[in-house]
């Protein structure tokens, strides 16, 4: 089968044996994959990864443990979690110190013609929900993690710093609960696509400076904590969704005398996701910037690295 390979921040494509099905695992031929922006940061070095990418995908069940879930199309949670631990035993298995991860740590990922992942893991697609939509189950629910990370009182003004993917689904999703959102970003084509659904926007070079009580930072570099932080009220919130490859600088002297808490928010549960996926004002599919073949994916990698891209897909 034909799978993805990147290794020293190359792209390269790979003819492999289909990979053996364990039991309670699935078999998923791909439909669609999403390159996302930890992709990127693969490549560009983080986690010293080396294997098959990607984490984002919708997928026809091909075998299973479960006759019921073969022939369905299927989304699923990235993280493969022990289901013994503590953290496992609590629900909380996206921080089970045993676990591996799709496409990121020690299981290779959706970029490939078959893939494998835990039935446990797999949440069905609803039949009025098309692949190009489905294909951004994992970062939606990311955005929703938020939401059961932190209580927003209702009625309160949430600030996002960045008009990239993470960034918009944020704003859309935090709208679409009913909360006023400002949305910050520098790239007035990509702001339009929350302005269509109600999001109030503004390109700014330099943010405000101690205005919102809750600000989501989601740039995708090194520089937009230290903005957030900027940002915010004293007491506030700042939610973390950037994963950037090296250190980040920051002065935490504002953070200490301002007494700001910072809430690092990674992955979300796919229930909060699925239902928004049919809902109007989650505007995904005006995210999407390119579509590639997964036979062009050194290309489709390229095009996701350029400066304005949205979301590229493979599939």
């Amino acid at each position: 089968m034909l799978a993805v390979h990147l290794e020293n921040g190359v792209v390269t494509l790979r003819d492999v044996p289909a990979p053996e099905r364990p039991a309670g695992f699935a078999l998923l031929r791909l439909l669609l994959g999403g390159i996302c922006n930890t992709d990127i940061e693969l490549q560009r070095g983080y986690y010293s990864f080396a294997g098959t990418p990607g984490h984002e995908f919708v997928a026809e069940v091909v075998a299973a443990d479960t006759p019921a879930l073969e022939g369905k199309r299927v989304v699923g949670e990235i993280n493969l979690a022990c289901a013994n631990c503590d953290w496992c035993l609590k629900g909380l298995g996206r921080h089970c110190p045993n676990r591996t991860v799709l496409g990121i740590v020690n299981h290779p990922g959706a970029f490939a013609e078959y893939f494998t992942l835990p039935e446990r893991n797999l949440h069905i697609v609803p039949d009025g929900v098309p692949d190009e939509r489905a294909v951004f189950a994992e970062p939606l629910a990311a955005a929703c993690e938020i939401l059961d990370q932190v209580s927003i009182p209702c009625g309160e003004t949430v600030a996002v710093l960045g008009d990239g993917k993470l960034g918009l689904l944020a704003a859309l999703v935090l709208n679409a609960h009913g909360y006023p959102v400002r949305l910050f970003g520098r790239h007035a084509e990509k702001l339009r696509i929350a302005a269509r659904a109600g999001v109030e926007t503004a390109i700014v070079a330099t943010p405000p400076v101690a205005e919102y009580a809750w600000v989501v930072e989601a740039t995708g570099n090194a520089e937009g904590l230290r903005s957030a932080v900027r940002m915010t009220r004293p007491r506030g919130t700042v939610i973390l969704k950037s994963t950037v490859h090296g250190a980040v600088g920051i002065d935490t002297a504002a953070i200490v005398v301002n007494e700001i808490t910072l809430v690092g928010s990674r992955c979300g549960r796919f229930e909060a996701a699925l239902p928004l996926l049919g809902r109007e004002g989650i505007r995904v599919g005006e995210m999407v910037s390119a579509r590639f073949p997964l036979s062009e994916a050194p290309a489709a990698f390229a095009r996701a690295a350029e400066r304005g891209t949205l979301k590229v897909l493979l599939g």
